[in-house]
């Protein structure tokens, strides 16, 4: 039996600031960092809603990037790690995600909920502390 506290892989919070300052959140799975823009800080308590616009996957050896993307290329500005550690998956259906973050500003069980099958805008929530 498998066990339920394993985690199911690791995550990456990246302060992002380029032609607008977002947050990027990355989850590794399906052998890929799947990848959110955030437009406003994330969440670290309850009661706190953020838009996630899902964005392209990233390559895992994105994970650890810090530095600086020169102008002109795609993503241009500074990145910097905001957080990261490991998660829990505790369900995983198309329109949405229930997981626990073992981060150091990022802790306990967070959700993620597709708005729509139209767009590509979820909803980042923490439901339940560590």
């Amino acid at each position: 039996m498998a066990d339920e506290n394993a985690p199911s892989g690791r995550f990456v919070v990246q302060r992002h600031d380029a032609s607008r300052l977002h947050w990027d959140f990355r989850l590794e799975l399906d052998g890929v960092l799947k990848s959110w823009a955030v437009p406003k800080e994330p969440p670290t308590g309850p009661g706190v809603r953020r838009l996630a616009v899902q964005v392209e996957d990233h390559d895992l050896g994105y994970i650890d990037f810090e530095g600086t993307i020169p102008e002109g290329e795609y993503g241009a500005g500074t990145v910097e790690v905001w957080d990261q550690g490991d998660f829990v998956l505790e369900s995983r259906k198309p329109e949405k995600l229930v997981f626990e973050l073992r981060g150091e500003r990022m802790k306990g069980r967070y959700t993620l909920v597709h708005f729509t099958d139209k767009t590509e805008n979820w909803l980042l929530f923490k439901t339940k502390n560590s």
